[in-house]
C-alpha cells in the first residue's frame, strides 16, 4: 500500500513570494498540493481554461489562495505525470466570496468547475475501451476504474505503434494531446469500463481502421531511445 497522504516536506515546498518566517511556516505546516484535494491542489483538468469559473470550499477562517502549474495542452488523466506540455504564463484571478456557500450548495468535499469557452473541441474521435482486468496475470480488479483507464491507454498506445510511432512516442502523445477520458460504466460488476477518446483531427493522416491496414511511416526521432 503506497502512502495515502503526503505530509509537509520542507525540502520540496513552493512558497511563491513568501519568505522568512512565512515561508518556514508553509514548509512546516502546509499540505502538499501534488494530490488533488477538497480545497484545490493538483486539479489538472484540460478544460480548466481561460474564462473558467471554479468554486472551492473554504475550510479555515482567513484561508489564502494561490494557483499555478499551467499547461499548454494535456490529455485527460495526465497519464504521464509530467507529460503535459508545461508552460510559463500569467493568470488574472478575480475572486468573490459566497458566505455560507459550503452549506448552501453542499460542496464541503468537492469543488465545482464551469469550463471556459476556449476548451479544446473536436467532433470526431477514435475510441479505445479498457476494463478492470489485468490480462497478463488474468487478475480481475473489482470495479477499479484506474486499471480500466490504464488498459484503455495501453490499447491506444499499441494501436498507434502500428502507424510507426514508438511506444514512448505514443505514450507521450496521448499524455499531451487533448484526449478525452470517460468513465463509461461502474455499475456492471465486477468490471469497470473506461474509454479513451482520441481526436482524429490532430493527425495529418487517416488514423481510422481500414481494410488496407495501418499505413506505417517514420514519425521522427522525438522520444526515441538508442
Amino acid at each position: 500500500m503506497p502512502p495515502l497522504a503526503l505530509p509537509p516536506n520542507e525540502a520540496a515546498v513552493l512558497g511563491g513570494t513568501a519568505s522568512g518566517d512565512a515561508l518556514a511556516g508553509i514548509a512546516r505546516d502546509g499540505a502538499r498540493t501534488v494530490p488533488p484535494r477538497e480545497n484545490g491542489g493538483n486539479h489538472d483538468i484540460k478544460n480548466f481554461t481561460r474564462g473558467s469559473r471554479v468554486f472551492y470550499p473554504v475550510h479555515h477562517p482567513g484561508a489564502l489562495f494561490s494557483g499555478g502549474d499551467l499547461h499548454f495542452s494535456q490529455g485527460d488523466g495526465e497519464i504521464t505525470f509530467c507529460g503535459a506540455i508545461e508552460m510559463g504564463g500569467f493568470i488574472d484571478f478575480h475572486v468573490d466570496l459566497i458566505k455560507g456557500g459550503m452549506e448552501t450548495y453542499g460542496v464541503s468535499t468537492n469543488p465545482i468547475l464551469i469550463p471556459g469557452n476556449v476548451e479544446p473541441q473536436y467532433s470526431e474521435y477514435l475510441t479505445f475501451i479498457g476494463i478492470s482486468v489485468d490480462h497478463e496475470t488474468d487478475t480481475n480488479y473489482y470495479n477499479d476504474a484506474t486499471v480500466a483507464y490504464r488498459n484503455a491507454c495501453l490499447n491506444a498506445i499499441e494501436y498507434l505503434k502500428k502507424f510507426g510511432y514508438s511506444g514512448p512516442q505514443a505514450y507521450l502523445l496521448i499524455g499531451s494531446a487533448p484526449i478525452e477520458g470517460r468513465v463509461s460504466g461502474v455499475v456492471d460488476i465486477p468490471n469497470a469500463c473506461c474509454s479513451l477518446y482520441l481526436p482524429t483531427a490532430i493527425f495529418d493522416f487517416d488514423i481510422r481502421p481500414t481494410a488496407e491496414g495501418p499505413q506505417s511511416a517514420d514519425r521522427g526521432a522525438a522520444a526515441r531511445t538508442s
